[in-house]
C-alpha cells in the first residue's frame, strides 16, 4: 500500500530536506508539508502545504482526513537553546503536539508515527564516551526533559494501544541548505556560513568540546530507513541512539581551513557551553545497526568538502 504522509514542522531544518526526499520517494502529492506559518519556499511550492498548529489535535485531524494520511512525521519542536529562554512554551509545544499525534494514531486515523528524540535526553551523569542505548538519563534542559518524557509516552502508546511509533535520538544535525534552528550544536552549521561570508567565526563553545554529530543526508537516510523497516525489526519503542561522526570546534576549523586557508576562529562561551557539557562526547548506536541496519555514509572530511563546495557554488550564483 502506498503511503500518504503529513509532515508537521516541515519548514524547520530537518523538515525542509525530509519533505524534499520523501516527495521523490512517494510522489509529490502524497507528502503534505505543514507548519504553523508560511516558511520555506521549496516545501510550500513543491507540493501540498497546510498551515497547522501542531498543538491543535483537531486541526491535525482535519488535514489527516482531507488527504487520507497514513503516516505523520512530527518534527515541530522548540530546541535546546531556545527552550531555555521559554521553558513553558517549549514544554507545551514539545509535549502537547506529541500527545495529539499519538492520540490520532491510537484512534486509528493513521497507521504510523515518526517522532524524533535527541541526545538531550542524556545528562551530566550519563557516561560521556560511547553512551549506551540504556543508561542513566538525567537531562538538565527543558528540551531534554520533554524528549525523555516523550520517549516513554511513545513506548506507552505502543504497549497499551499498539501505536506503531518510531523514533531516533538525533545528535547534532549539520546542513548547508537551511539556517540553524536554535540548538546547542548549531555552531557546526553556522560556522560554515560565517567561514564563507566573513572568513571568521566566534564560537559559543570551548574549542575542545566534543559532541556527536551527523550530516543531514545521513539523518534523512536514518529517518526514512527506520520508517521503512518491518515492524518486527523495531525492538525499541522509546528511541534509538544513532550517530555518525564526532568532533570539536577546533577539529572542524582545521577541516574548513583545507578549503578556506585564511579562516580564523575565536571562542566566547555562553550559556550553551553548560548544555553541551551535559551531553555525551560519543554515542553507542549498535542497537540501531543490529535491529534495522543503520550505517552512516559521511565522515567529517567528506561532509566538510560537500558543504563548503555547495556554499561556494551558491555564493557564486549571486
Amino acid at each position: 500500500m502506498s503511503q500518504t504522509i503529513l509532515i508537521l514542522g516541515a519548514c524547520g531544518q530537518i523538515g525542509v530536506e525530509l519533505t524534499e526526499k520523501l516527495r521523490t520517494i512517494y510522489g509529490t502529492n502524497r507528502v503534505i508539508a505543514s507548519d504553523i506559518r508560511n516558511g520555506n519556499t521549496l516545501s510550500m511550492s513543491s507540493g501540498p502545504f497546510e498551515i497547522i498548529d501542531a498543538t491543535n489535535k483537531e486541526a491535525i485531524l482535519t488535514v489527516v482526513k482531507k488527504y487520507k494520511v497514513t503516516q505523520i512525521y512530527l518534527l515541530a519542536a522548540m530546541l535546546s537553546a531556545t527552550g531555555e529562554s521559554f521553558p513553558e512554551k517549549a514544554w507545551n509545544l514539545n509535549m502537547t503536539s506529541l500527545l495529539a499525534v499519538l492520540d490520532i494514531a491510537k484512534e486509528k486515523h493513521i497507521k504510523q508515527v515518526y517522532w524524533p528524540s535527541s541526545i538531550a535526553v542524556f545528562g551530566p551523569t550519563t557516561p560521556k564516551n560511547n553512551s549506551p542505548q540504556k543508561t542513566i538519563m538525567e537531562p538538565t534542559t527543558v528540551y531534554g526533559i520533554s524528549k525523555l518524557s516523550g520517549e516513554f509516552w511513545c513506548q506507552y502508546y505502543h504497549d497499551k494501544y499498539d501505536v506503531d511509533v518510531r523514533s531516533l535520538r538525533y545528535p547534532g544535525i549539520i546542513s548547508w541548505k537551511s539556517s540553524p534552528g536554535g540548538g546547542t550544536t548549531d555552531y557546526a552549521v553556522d560556522i560554515f556560513f560565517k567561514a564563507i561570508e566573513k572568513g571568521t567565526y566566534d564560537c559559543f563553545l570551548e574549542e575542545n568540546t566534543r559532541l556527536p554529530m551527523m550530516y543531514m543526508e545521513d539523518a534523512i537516510d536514518a529517518t526514512i530507513k527506520i520508517m521503512q523497516a518491518k515492524s518486527d525489526d523495531i525492538k525499541l519503542r522509546t528511541s534509538y541512539n544513532v550517530s555518525a561522526i564526532d568532533f570539536t570546534p577546533k577539529e572542524l576549523a582545521v577541516q574548513i581551513r583545507q578549503y578556506i586557508p585564511n579562516f580564523s576562529i575565536t571562542y566566547s562561551q555562553d550559556f550553551r557551553q553548560e548544555i553541551a557539557d551535559s551531553w555525551p562526547n560519543t554515542i553507542d548506536d549498535s542497537e540501531a545497526r543490529k535491529d534495522w541496519g543503520w550505517s552512516p555514509t559521511y565522515t567529517l572530511s567528506s561532509m566538510t568538502e560537500e558543504i563548503v563546495k555547495n556554499l561556494l557554488a551558491q555564493k557564486n550564483q549571486y
